[in-house]
This record gives C-alpha cells, structure tokens and sequence, in this order.
C-alpha cells in the first residue's frame, strides 16, 4: 500500500470544506458574502453522509464483532439520525478507563474512525500500545479493504483555512476534518 501525502490529504479536505468560507449561521453571513451550506464543497459533504447512512449496516456489522470483546461505545449515531459527519467514530474503554474520572469522555483511552470522504482510518490510542489497537486495526481493513491509516505527522496538522460547525479557522486538524471532532475527546 502506498503510503499517504499531505497534499494527496489537503486535497480531499478542500474537496469537501471550502476554503475561507466560515460556518456560520446564515443570519449571521451578510448579503452577498458566501454561505458555507451553500457552497459546493459542502454539498459534497452531505452526499457523503448520505452514502455514510447507507452503507451503516456494514460499519454496524463491524462494531458489533468488536463489542463483542471490548467495551465499546458507537459514537456514530448523530449520522443516523441525520446529521453531517465526515466519518463513523466508536470509542473502546479499557478497565482502567472505566474508574471514576472528571467526564466520560476523558476515560476513554481508545478511538476509532473509518472516514466516508476517502479510503482512510485512524486508531487513536491514549494509553499503552497493546493488541486490542491492532485487533481495532486489524478488523477495520478486513471490513474495508483498501483503507489506509494516516500517519499522526500529517493528521495532526492544521489545516489553516477551513472552518467547521465547532472549529474556527486555523483550528481543525486534518484528522478531524476526515473522521470526526470526536477525534478530538480522545487525547492521545
């Protein structure tokens, strides 16, 4: 498999977030000016959540296998009720992440996300390298041949002039842009 560029990256995020449009609601865009739900970028962006609730059964299919053996939360679910991600997301809670802590979401140790707008996934782990991030890994590229990981070097860049729904300019990372903002409740 070939390994991924950063311009191979910024070109499928521009493809589906516009550059210098920032996401505002409209009343706050002023007449004129570009509106980022109606830019074309964005309009690829919901196709590919459409295609994301399609295709759920097989990423459903594939959550189930490894809830089986992990404690496992779907954070997927605003996809199916129809909201506009870039990616399915599902977290894994290891035992010692389970003992009491600030926020649910600062005890999980693991994330996963297999991206709808290219051939790409990511395992971001918190805690010690052990085999349940290559079993995750392991399982996601037998559910979806073809997909490659994206090295942290480049997933951890920012991509300066896109803006999302909860990220200004200069803030979204590439992996976020790809996968989720749930990328961003696991710190790695």
């Amino acid at each position: 498999m070939m390994m991924v560029s950063r311009s191979e990256l910024l070109d499928v995020v521009y493809c589906f977030y516009p550059r210098g449009v920032h996401c505002f609601d409209r009343i706050h865009v002023p007449p004129n000016e570009p509106f980022y739900d109606d830019t074309e970028e964005h309009r690829r962006l919901v196709e590919a959540a459409n295609r994301g609730r399609a295709g759920y059964p097989k990423w459903e299919a594939m959550i189930h296998r490894l809830g089986d053996r992990y404690s496992l939360q779907n954070e997927s679910l605003s996809l199916v009720s129809g909201g506009i991600e870039p990616g399915y997301s599902a977290r894994i809670y290891r035992p010692k992440d389970l003992e009491p802590a600030p926020s649910l979401s600062s005890r999980a140790s693991l994330s996963f996300h297999v991206s709808l707008l290219g051939p790409y996934y990511g395992v971001h782990n918190k805690g010690e390298p052990d085999e349940i991030s290559t079993a995750v890994a392991e399982e996601i590229e037998a559910t979806y041949p073809g997909y490659q990981t994206i090295p942290p070097e480049l997933g951890n860049e920012i991509v300066p002039d896109v803006s999302m729904d909860w990220a200004f300019m200069g803030e979204a990372t590439i992996y976020a842009c790809l996968f989720s903002r749930v990328w961003t409740w696991v710190d790695p």
